[in-house]
């Protein structure tokens, strides 16, 4: 995981100040939602915690274990962001906790009412062509994310803002929680429709586009290529595309391109040249800094590091 996708660390609670050894807990409150920072610093299982409030949960150091209901368990690490429903109790394994590797977690729990008013903003503003019109809704069936950098970047602002004593504090949180719902629901939106894309109903214009590069994602994909396909102008067609997804169409082809790559590199006998030409990328140069770029490393000390499995 990139170090760029990781939130900053948070100074750890002096050893005196500590309430309990799993779990310990400092709240920061605010108009709209509570930062909560989570530490643990001895090896635990089944941890139950339920929040009454939605919660955006990040790592920040070490790793948990989560098992939230229905779903399958998994290994939580920094870099990561899962969310939670209202109520739902997430039960948390600490197999590596101790005093010489502590975990610590951020815990956003969110207010209801904002959370709707958020909705219903992105339901007014972002549904202005029926074509496309979809309800805005969080999706919690898509509850994992791999951080990128504007949302660790929102994320680590909110840290900051929560903890000042900055008296217009809340006025930040508003903007910023605001920011972090909506690119975390257009994470959601593309995920859900890169799913249907490939299928033969829900066949909008958005479906139409993804399905398409998609299908061409080795070859040259011209971006007025893909205006003619969505029916828009190249002014229009970036405007609509950041506002669906919050990215824009080349930074969403290069992450497919890149997600390509890491699986072709786990082939040890392929050249890094080979595999930026056969993930699209003409310029090998160009690949290996956007790869740099996204994962923290060049493709050929990621291959190196899939030899070690």
């Amino acid at each position: 995981m990139p170090a760029a996708k990781k939130l900053h660390k948070i100074d750890l609670t002096q050893p005196k100040y500590l309430q309990t050894l799993v779990e310990n807990r400092r709240v920061f409150n605010l108009q709209h939602c509570e930062l909560n920072v989570f530490e643990s610093y001895q090896e635990a299982y089944r941890v139950p915690l339920t929040f009454p409030d939605f919660v955006i949960t990040s790592m920040v150091r070490g790793k948990k274990v989560m098992h939230l209901h229905g779903k399958p368990s998994f290994d939580y690490i920094p870099g990561e962001t899962v969310i939670v429903a209202a109520d739902e109790t997430m039960v948390i394994d600490f197999p590596e906790a101790n005093t010489g590797n502590p975990t610590q977690c951020i815990a956003l729990a969110v207010d209801a009412h904002y959370v709707n008013s958020t909705l219903q903003y992105l339901d007014n503003f972002y549904n202005n062509d029926p074509d496309d019109f979809h309800n805005w809704r969080l999706q919690f069936n898509q509850y994992h994310f791999e951080n990128d950098n504007e949302v660790s970047d929102i994320i680590n602002k909110l840290m900051r803002i929560c903890s000042s004593g900055d008296k217009a504090k809340n006025i930040y949180a508003d903007l910023n929680m605001k920011e972090l719902l909506i690119r975390l629901m257009q994470s959601q939106h593309l995920m859900q429709v890169q799913m249907e894309s490939g299928g033969q109903q829900n066949q909008t214009r958005l479906h139409y586009v993804l399905h398409y590069i998609t299908e061409h994602l080795t070859d040259p994909i011209p971006m007025d290529t893909l205006c003619r396909k969505a029916y828009l102008s190249r002014n229009a067609f970036f405007k609509w595309f950041k506002e669906q997804f919050g990215l824009s169409p080349l930074e969403f082809i290069n992450r497919e391109r890149i997600k390509l790559a890491k699986q072709l590199l786990t082939n040890h006998n392929l050249s890094i040249t080979t595999v930026a030409q056969q993930c699209g990328f003409s310029d090998v140069n160009y690949f290996v800094r956007r790869f740099r770029q996204t994962e923290g490393i060049t493709p050929g000390a990621y291959q190196q590091i899939q030899q070690r499995y």
